[in-house]
């Protein structure tokens, strides 16, 4: 039994004239579209995971380099942190670094920005403070939470500092300016909550 078996060839529905023979051209169009239906079912969700699985990796990096940092890391905290921290950044800051630590008891989020008189004014306007505010030579900023992030507030001064206190579960800040360039401050600060 070599002989292939034959299907049976179905006739056409009576009354229809029989359809002619497909012309080469349209076979070819035909096969063409049914290749490219096939690419784009397999293709198109294959690619779509690729890239998918690449940014999934990427984003664990990116959050494992953040959350393995022992100190400040350069860049804006997130707008989640700042909303929760309550540390507003005037818009035209630079050499903003950041660090948060979180305990059980307390949550603590660490800034460091350079900013123009005017955005110091805005900040501490966020504050419900003003310049008058600020204390010549009070370092709000405790011993403990300097070492965390290695700042050391005896350099080149005047420093000014002030707390601003709130009752739980509102943050806590703590804050302490840098005029030895009068015109572009630098601004340290440490929000702390307790959840």
């Amino acid at each position: 039994m070599t002989a292939a078996a034959s299907l049976p060839r179905q006739s056409s529905p009576p009354g229809e004239p029989p359809r002619p023979p497909e012309d080469r051209r349209h076979t070819i169009r035909r096969r063409a579209l049914t290749l490219l239906i096939i690419v784009l079912l397999i293709g198109v969700p294959a690619g779509y995971l690729i890239i998918s699985a690449n940014q999934s990796r990427n984003s664990g990096k990116d959050k494992e380099a953040k959350y393995s940092a022992t100190g400040l890391v350069p860049g804006w905290p997130s707008r989640v942190q700042r909303r929760l921290y309550q540390v507003w950044i005037p818009w035209d800051a630079t050499n903003v670094a950041s660090y948060e630590t979180n305990n059980w008891k307390t949550s603590r989020l660490y800034v460091q920005f350079t900013t123009s008189d005017d955005g110091l004014n805005r900040f501490l306007w966020t504050l419900k403070a003003d310049r008058s505010s600020l204390k010549k030579d009070d370092i709000a900023i405790g011993t403990r939470d300097q070492h965390v992030v290695g700042w050391t507030f005896a350099g080149q001064g005047p420093w000014y500092g002030l707390t601003r206190a709130q009752k739980n579960p509102a943050p806590t800040l703590d804050v302490v300016v840098n005029t030895s360039r009068p015109r572009y401050p630098t601004v340290y600060v440490v929000s702390r909550t307790v959840p």
